[in-house]
């Protein structure tokens, strides 16, 4: 039962990208749906987009690990959407209409007037997507491993295919519509999911307790992270939604403007319902494992395949299977169209060489960035939380300053905009290679993620100020996007 809802997804989905193939012409069309999609769905897509393997897999494995702390990272969700709605929408909004713009690092080069602003960002983007890819199809892995028994390594190849099949032949037109059909599932599934983990556990209480009496540190406010770490975590993960290029990239999409108003409520309405997942079963696995009901997992990351296969009913098993495969497949694919659109548009206007058919580019690109991406999953051994930490972290100290702040302050300078790209970039690579190599930690408590956006921002606000007086005026049509 549980391979055949799932074959049925995945046959839900080839339809949507039949469809969307007939409909994609142009690079516009690739990259951002041909600018024609309603609120409603753009909302249900971002959600989708942020709601990753990352917060179906790793999330849940990360709360059995490391406790209530991990709930840090989600905390910020009610005030993201809001603060991304108010500080980034209408103005991406206008200047993709004004420009003709259609990726993120197109908003920072015009902003700037700075091609290599511009492809700095699109560099940066790279790096932070193959880490964040990698994230997604780790996870994707895990679950077509659980759901068909073919083993880790076939996994994540077989996944990687079946998403390449739509994201290369409809792009993001096919992928904002899977996405609905997909955040649908999600909802669906999460509430169900935590209906079910009330029942078996005898409610939140009755969990907690089970849980206190084996491990009182896990409920504790922090968790087993110290209060430095999770509040860095909470910092990293609201401030650093400004600077998700995955998320911010479909303003460009949006049909009419003035519905933007009903955006915060629907995607933060859609992510609370759909984060009731990440809680209930990182919960609950503790909760057994303490009770001696199952062994300790060998992978924090197995808790959700685990979860689905011994606790829930098969056809429940299977919706959220292809729920948690929706939710990865979702944010993959808008990576991937991102990733594409940074080296065949972005990168080459940086280096003053525009690619003469970008649809056609953005095709080959989009196969090329995801079997790197793959290669990183199925090799590197990582937590599917902590991959997902670096990228998001990657992507939030060399974007918010330039792009969410830039956008806001006049103020803000070319040189400013470079030197925080270029800080963000190198102190977090400098740092999570230098942990990964086991050649410097930090003490506990300091993320990497953390510091990194931290320095990112002072870099920012400090070369602004200095060069203030030799960077001349905003575009004209920039500033009133940005006064409107």
């Amino acid at each position: 039962m549980i391979p055949l809802v799932s074959l049925l997804y995945f046959g839900a989905v080839a339809l949507i990208a039949i469809w969307a193939t007939r409909r994609t012409r142009t690079a516009r069309d690739f990259f951002v749906a041909g600018g024609g999609i309603g609120i409603w769905t753009l909302a249900i897509a971002a959600m989708t987009a942020t709601l990753s393997g990352f917060a179906f897999i790793g999330g849940p494995g990360l709360l059995y690990a490391q406790g209530l702390g991990a709930l840090f990272i989600v905390l910020p969700a009610s005030l993201t959407n809001s603060m991304t709605a108010w500080a980034l929408a209408k103005r991406m909004r206008l200047l993709g209409e004004l420009r003709g713009l259609i990726t993120v690092p197109d908003a920072i080069g015009v902003r700037y007037r700075s091609p290599a602003a511009q492809g700095l960002a699109a560099v940066a983007i790279l790096i932070a997507i193959v880490g964040y890819m990698g994230t997604n199809l780790l996870a994707l892995g895990l679950v077509i491993d659980a759901v068909f028994g073919t083993g880790f390594g076939w996994g994540v190849w077989i996944g990687t295919a079946t998403v390449l099949a739509y994201s290369v032949s409809g792009g993001m037109l096919a992928g904002v519509y899977a996405d609905l059909f997909q955040g649908s599932i999600k909802a669906v599934a999460s509430v169900l999911v935590f209906g079910y983990v009330l029942h078996l556990g005898g409610g939140v209480g009755g969990l907690s307790r089970t849980i206190l009496a084996h491990d009182p540190g896990f409920l504790a406010p922090w968790g087993r992270l110290s209060p430095l770490a999770a509040l860095s975590f909470f910092f990293v993960f609201s401030v650093g939604a400004l600077g998700q290029p995955h998320v911010i990239s479909k303003f460009y999409m949006l049909r009419n403007p003035l519905h933007l108003k009903w955006y915060p409520a629907v995607t933060t309405g859609a992510l609370i319902v759909t984060l009731l997942l990440y809680f209930g079963i990182g919960l609950t696995m503790k909760a057994e494992v303490a009770r001696g009901a199952i062994a300790p997992l060998l992978r924090a990351d197995d808790a959700t395949p685990q979860f689905l296969l011994h606790y829930t009913p098969v056809l429940l098993a299977g919706l959220v299977f292809a729920g948690v495969a929706a939710a990865i497949m979702g944010t993959v694919n808008a990576f991937m169209n991102v990733g594409a659109a940074a080296i065949t548009h972005d990168i080459p206007i940086a280096l003053g060489r525009r690619v003469s058919n970008e649809l056609f580019w953005g095709r080959v690109s989009t196969v090329g960035l995801t079997l790197v991406a793959a290669t990183v999953a199925r090799y590197s051994g990582s937590l599917v939380a902590f991959l997902g930490i670096f990228g998001w972290g990657l992507f939030a100290s060399t974007l918010v300053p330039a792009l969410a702040i830039g956008l806001n302050w006049p103020g803000a300078t070319r040189a400013g905009a470079i030197a925080s790209i270029l800080t963000g970039l190198l102190v977090t690579l400098g740092f999570e290679s230098a942990a990964f190599f086991k050649l410097y930690t930090f003490p506990a408590g300091i993320t990497i993620s953390g510091l990194s956006l931290v320095l990112s921002l002072l870099v920012f606000f400090g070369v602004s100020f200095l060069t203030r007086r030799g960077a001349g005026e905003v575009d004209g049509d920039i500033k009133l996007a940005m006064e409107i």
